[in-house]
């Protein structure tokens, strides 16, 4: 069921109506400087300032040019997918896909409601989605179209279904920027490792009795 806040509610009751707004926010690395940034993007046709969890957020009015699909909440682990439409010639998305490395960025999505005569927000904006960048892609544009860049994300149940350590090699990783991250992955789970005790050695294995007939054997030897 949908929820408003005591400010929505409000509105709807005087039949004043509600104007919603797309609010999509994004942290990636900046492949220039290798920090993290964030990018705000939003549906309204003006860039807007909102207060996300007692954090203001800025959200470039992209207008038109962002548009996303409908979420719908489920219960479970299951990867839900959604896509975001982009206009592939606006600066903000070229600055998003050329600037940035967006792989697996983390992904917010905020739904703002506003008051249409005072163009006021009503209540908080409230979050719909959390998840992470999965892939961009540039489909080509029907003739006479608008070329579009399409986002598409995944809910954070996406961190479940990544590969195991052991699928990552030293040189996959030392190719991005001489990462030494798993340099000694090759010996990892070899190296006995002790935390607060001391190594101690096995015991050695006792000596089996000698059968009669080595016994014999020896006594002979030793008689010549």
């Amino acid at each position: 069921m949908r929820v408003f806040e005591a400010a929505s509610y409000a509105l709807l009751a005087a039949r004043g109506g509600l104007v919603s707004h797309r609010l999509v926010w994004i942290e990636a690395r900046n492949m220039s400087s290798g920090l993290v940034e964030t990018i705000g993007l939003c549906s309204a046709e003006e860039d807007l300032t909102v207060d996300i969890d007692g954090n203001m957020r800025s959200y470039l009015g992209a207008g038109g040019l962002l548009q996303a699909e409908p979420i719908t909440a489920g219960s479970g682990l299951s990867v839900r997918e959604h896509q975001l439409q982009l206009s592939a010639v606006a600066p903000e998305v070229e600055n998003l896909v050329k600037a940035y490395d967006t792989r697996f960025a983390p992904v917010e999505m905020h739904r703002a409601l506003f008051d249409p005569k005072t163009r006021q927000l009503a209540g908080a904006p409230r979050r719909v989605f959390r998840g992470m960048v999965n892939g961009i892609e540039f489909p080509r544009a029907e003739p006479g179209g608008t070329p579009a860049c399409i986002v598409s994300v995944v809910s954070e149940t996406r961190a479940l279904t990544r590969t195991l350590a052991s699928k990552k090699s030293h040189q996959s990783h030392k190719a991005r920027g001489g990462d030494k991250f798993r340099i000694y992955g090759d010996i990892s789970g070899s190296v006995p490792v002790y935390w607060g005790e001391l190594k101690v050695s096995p015991p050695a294995e006792a000596a089996e009795p000698a059968t009669e007939a080595e016994e014999a054997s020896n006594t002979e030897y030793l008689g010549r």
